[in-house]
């Protein structure tokens, strides 16, 4: 059989789940890309890669069949899903959020409607801060760009969306999982995944060491954003999260994990 064609975002918090898929034993089986969340699923839809790191929105949208086994999920603050406001949160009308997100823009609306009772106008733009609150009275950037920004130097009132979500729901935020068309070889695609995680967990100190100067930001940062940050296993809880995330967000319910 040949290779898989994968895509993958490529944001620090995607590289433990790839690096067995870059580095390790999985390399010969895939054929692996790179690109932003929303092209991600992108290239699922159009057939262009066979699995993908796909938004959970996307996973829901399409009706996508999921991958068990791990993915992109946080419990509690997350650190690069930023939300920011020149005005009191309350007052919020326009939303200029981050042309990469797909979920995120849906966690922002869930989390402004249920804790500040609003529903403001989105549109999309590059993840500049200081154009965005030039345009809109909030700000939406996820990702690596979230990650160059800190949030306590900003003159904004702010808020982690991990953070915010698990407060609304005391459970986990799944993000992103793989995935793709129905009628996937699931086991086997769940099996490649997880090793490569695995390759990538046991070499999560070299990991660090090589991504955090070509991502701009510090050693600790790097550190403790994928050690403390971002959870990678996705369990039943993860899968209560999500369902309730498909639900409060008005998304058609996606395959069960």
């Amino acid at each position: 059989m040949g290779k898989y064609r994968v895509g993958a975002v490529g944001y620090l918090n995607t590289t433990p789940l790839v690096w067995g898929m870059m580095h390790g034993p999985q390399r010969d089986s895939v054929d692996l890309s790179f690109a932003i969340p929303a092209v991600c699923a992108q290239e699922i839809e159009n057939g262009t890669t066979q699995i993908g790191l796909v938004p959970v929105a996307e996973v829901a949208r399409q009706a996508l069949e999921i991958v068990p086994g791990v993915g992109i999920s946080c419990l509690g603050a997350v650190r690069s899903i930023l939300l920011f406001s020149k005005v009191p949160w309350e007052q919020v009308r326009t939303l200029a959020a981050d042309t990469s997100s797909r979920t995120s823009v849906q966690l922002a609306r869930v989390i402004l409607r249920e804790r500040f009772g609003v529903e403001p106008e989105i549109t999309t733009f590059q993840p500049d801060l200081a154009t965005m609150m030039d345009n809109a009275d909030a700000a939406l950037i996820i990702g690596d760009p979230a990650l160059l920004i800190d949030p306590h130097q900003t003159p904004y009132n702010w808020l982690d969306l991990g953070q915010e979500w698990f407060d609304l729901t005391k459970l986990p935020m799944v993000f992103a999982v793989w995935a793709g068309r129905p009628k996937l070889p699931v086991h086997e695609l769940s099996e490649l995944t997880l090793a490569s995680y695995e390759f990538g967990r046991a070499h999560l100190t070299e990991i660090i060491a090589h991504e955090f100067d070509k991502r701009g930001i510090s050693h600790e940062l790097a550190d403790q954003y994928l050690r403390r940050y971002i959870r990678f296993e996705i369990g039943p809880q993860e899968q209560k999260g999500l369902e309730t995330f498909f639900e409060l967000a008005g998304l058609t319910e996606g395959a069960r994990l």
